[in-house]
């Protein structure tokens, strides 16, 4: 992996927010990526699951023209809303002697539109990881079962980047390049030649994430148009979550007590990314703000740590599920417990996919 566990332990806020996108102008990123790709001559329609799976998404294929987009969107109405929504700009945290003292609501709502700029080009960016993860999980996965599902999952990754590219550009008011956390993130699994890895680094820690921090927008927004994108989406993505879970379910019974921690450590270094991913420093440093002191302010902020938590609302019950929490002597347990996480354990999938 691009960076080791020792070196993400030791990470300050510093070190956090100076991990910027170093070729924030580039528009190709070629990344290497190992493994075989695999054909087999089995057609046999051996796996149940997959199999109503396949059904169920073959079925709920929509199109990005479905979506009502003559919805008028106003950003600065949008921010007013959220703000009110949670008791105010800054609400529940101390301003006195910050960059954010002296800030009126013309400054507030600047930040609040280019987060919402930012989020949803991070959720665009994203998408296009999902949809290249997926491709290879078909050239390299050996089961005929997970080819033809893997093959509806490209075509739903190809949507969301239509649909969050379409919204950004119709909709809001400017674009982001991908955040560093994020693009290593998709550069570790895209780079691992373990088609196991691919699975669990997107289908089940990235697609977990993206279920339960499309949810949690949802349940904020009320611009309509958004709210039917992300339903949308979101019932997606739950399938994919599935498909994970299914698939590593048969395979993680079979893999030595090494080979398990190594998915230990991969786990906790993806969800260490993910946390890190949400911190905003190019909107800090657009805005001319002082990066690691707006970090750190926001950071403390009570709806922020709330976020954050409950992004990993599905990656750890998941985790858990897998086997991974308390293999090795509980090693994953112990690290998801540093993160502050561990309160999710028992939370449901609650998309109601596993059974295909």
């Amino acid at each position: 992996m691009a960076t080791s566990m020792t070196r993400l332990d030791s990470l300050t806020m510093a070190d956090i927010v100076g991990e910027v996108n170093n070729a924030a102008d580039e528009v190709d990123h070629a990344v290497p990526s190992g493994g075989d790709t695999v054909f087999t001559w089995d057609y046999e329609r051996s796996r149940g699951p997959l199999v109503r799976l396949y059904e169920k998404a073959k079925n709920a294929q929509w199109q990005a023209s479905e979506l009502p987009w003559d919805i008028d969107v106003d950003q600065e109405r949008t921010a007013l809303a959220e703000a009110a929504m949670l008791g105010g700009f800054g609400a529940g945290a101390d301003l006195t002697g910050t960059c954010f003292e002296s800030w009126t609501d013309k400054e507030w709502v600047s930040l609040s539109i280019e987060a919402q700029n930012w989020m949803l080009s991070q959720f665009l960016h994203g998408e296009q990881g999902a949809l290249v993860c997926t491709a290879k999980l078909v050239q390299t996965v050996p089961w005929i079962d997970a080819k033809y599902y893997g093959a509806t999952q490209v075509m739903d990754e190809a949507r969301h980047v239509e649909v969050f590219a379409r919204y950004l550009d119709e909709k809001l008011s400017g674009h982001y390049q991908i955040n560093a956390h994020l693009e290593a993130l998709l550069d570790d699994i895209v780079r691992d030649s373990r088609w196991d890895v691919t699975y669990l680094g997107m289908q089940v820690l990235v697609e977990g994430l993206a279920l339960a921090a499309f949810g949690l927008i949802r349940q904020l927004a009320e611009e309509p148009l958004l709210r039917e994108l992300l339903r949308r989406v979101m019932a997606d993505e739950a399938r994919h979550v599935a498909f994970g879970m299914i698939s590593l379910s048969e395979v993680y019974g079979g893999l030595t007590a090494a080979e398990i921690h190594e998915r230990q450590v991969f786990a906790y270094e993806a969800t260490v990314r993910m946390r890190d991913r949400f911190l905003m420093q190019e909107v800090w440093e657009r805005m001319g703000t002082p990066v690691e002191e707006a970090t750190r302010l926001v950071a403390q902020m009570p709806e922020r740590q709330m976020f954050q938590q409950m992004l990993f609302a599905k990656i750890v019950p998941n985790c858990s599920k897998l086997g991974l929490l308390d293999a090795g002597d509980g090693w994953l347990r112990a690290r998801f417990g540093e993160l502050g996480i561990l309160g999710f354990e028992h939370v449901g999938l609650g998309d109601g996919e596993l059974a295909g």
